[in-house]
């Protein structure tokens, strides 16, 4: 089969003049190397359409749907977020009701808003040991669609950000038998399914629509995604027609050939990679076995997605904004992001043997000087006045995802993000409703949901990010205060 990127490559190599768009003319210039620009082109004769395939890249998009197990695949060029848009948009109509877990990703909130929708949540449980979501369960599922009985669609995440696997046969066959479709943001699962060494993927075990990010999981360039689309609950031609509304009219080819790439790498070689992958990544967890105050989440072979290593701080006297400066600074690694009292890394079919001799060395000599001295004290609040008001002197006692601290709806998604709004101090917001998204970043889960109800210990647990120099969308700085957006003259 004819694979993008040889033919990007033969018609860079070829005499025929562009007399087209882009306007780079395929002729390098300033630092970018030279071959980007060669093969960068738009939908020229011979290199088909993405938003109505009929060559290449109908044949691809067939190729990936085979490869991933699904009855229909798409190649997303803007990342799993024009998926989910996609997604969600087909599979309700405007103004439909959709259950989905409050851990979705920002764009399922987005949907929600763009198509008007009315929102019931599926609340994971927490593990409050690593202070992380866990998957929804099959149970949590039937009991919320008992509950919710015109919910039109169900839309889980599995993976979670951190790894967490779902039983997604469960999940859909609940789902199914109320007569509606599931979607499942496996964004950081697109690895599933390559190997007898990970996990199943969601389009083999029912799900009517999967969202995978090649890039976050495979060797794939950032933006690149795929959807896939199997049973009967979804209409193809609606979807499709999403599709071409979200995304670019004028795909990148260097995008697509990425997906191409990695897809045939799997294929050729998946096998042997993630046989190398699991000896490395395990070889790694048996070293940091021999820490004695980092802890790491159980590489539980039923819920845990390999590659994801989560290493908490709880119990210790570091943070973990401090253990991800640490690792930066002191022993140039980069980790994926830090929270309150964990540090999240993430690792690959990609990853080098360095990359885990690396994080050994850095986290067993970390763990022994954390055993033997006491870390830097914490930065102060950057709005010193609220200090006594919504940060308290002990930070990491609260778990960054316990239910207390995860907003409940007062007023619908769409019409408080429409409606009046104001800026007033964080440390005045508390009974406020909230007139925008508040989240760390990564990994985009909100906090806050427009139309949310801001308690005290969400004020609190916020000013503690922000103290600790994690990233926390959704807050304005002006005159050393923080400020937050809230429904104007609403209770």
């Amino acid at each position: 089969m004819e694979h993008l990127f040889d033919k990007l490559l033969r018609n860079a190599d070829s005499d025929l003049y562009p007399c087209h768009m882009p306007g780079h003319k395929r002729t390098g210039w300033g630092k970018l190397p030279s071959q980007l620009y060669r093969m960068d082109i738009t939908e020229i004769d011979g290199f088909d359409d993405l938003h109505q395939p009929e060559g290449i890249l109908l044949e691809l998009q067939k190729k990936a749907a085979r490869l991933c197990g699904a009855e229909e695949s798409f190649y997303l060029v803007n990342g799993s977020t024009g998926g989910i848009l996609s997604a969600v948009s087909a599979a309700l109509p405007a103004g439909g009701h959709i259950l989905m877990a409050r851990n979705c990703h920002r764009s399922a909130y987005h949907a929600a808003y763009l198509r008007n929708l009315k929102v019931s949540y599926l609340y994971p449980q927490i593990l409050r040991e690593y202070d992380i979501f866990e998957a929804i369960t099959p149970a949590q599922v039937r009991r919320a669609l008992e509950a919710t009985p015109d919910a039109g669609a169900v839309l889980v995440v599995s993976p979670t950000y951190e790894g967490r696997i779902a039983d997604i046969a469960g999940i859909a066959e609940s789902v199914h038998e109320k007569g509606i479709p599931l979607i499942v943001d496996e964004a950081h699962g697109a690895h599933l399914g390559f190997s007898g060494l990970v996990h199943e993927n969601s389009s083999r075990q029912g799900a009517d629509l999967v969202i995978q990010s090649v890039h976050k999981t495979l060797p794939a360039l950032t933006q690149t995604a795929l959807l896939h689309v199997n049973g009967e609950w979804i209409d193809r031609e609606l979807l499709k027609r999403f599709l071409r509304i979200y995304q670019s009219s004028s795909p990148s080819y260097l995008l697509m050939a990425s997906i191409d790439n990695a897809l045939q790498y799997l294929e050729q070689d998946g096998e042997k990679a993630f046989a190398e992958f699991r000896r490395r990544y395990d070889g790694m967890r048996e070293s940091l076995s021999r820490c004695k105050a980092l802890r790491f989440l159980p590489a539980d072979e039923k819920r845990q997605d390999i590659g994801k290593l989560l290493i908490s701080v709880k119990n210790t006297e570091m943070t973990g904004r401090q253990l991800y400066d640490i690792l930066l600074n002191r022993y140039r690694i980069q980790p994926e992001m830090a929270a309150e009292s964990y540090v999240l890394a993430m690792f690959t079919v990609n990853d080098r043997q360095e990359g885990y001799d690396r994080m050994v060395e850095a986290l067993l000599e970390t763990d022994s000087r954390l055993l033997q001295t006491e870390c830097p004290p914490l930065e102060i609040c950057p709005d010193a006045s609220c200090k006594d008001a919504v940060c308290p002197e002990s930070v990491g006692t609260e778990s960054a995802a316990c239910p207390e601290s995860i907003g409940m709806e007062a007023v619908g998604l769409a019409e408080a993000w429409d409606g009046s709004r104001e800026e007033v101090c964080l440390q005045d917001s508390a009974g406020r409703l909230a007139g925008e998204f508040v989240n760390l970043y990564p990994p985009g889960v909100p906090l806050l949901v427009p139309g949310e109800r801001i308690t005290s210990e969400m004020c609190q647990q916020i000013c503690n990010w922000l103290r600790q120099g994690l990233t926390v969308q959704g807050v304005n700085f002006r005159n050393g205060k923080q400020f937050v957006k809230v429904l104007r003259n609403r209770d």
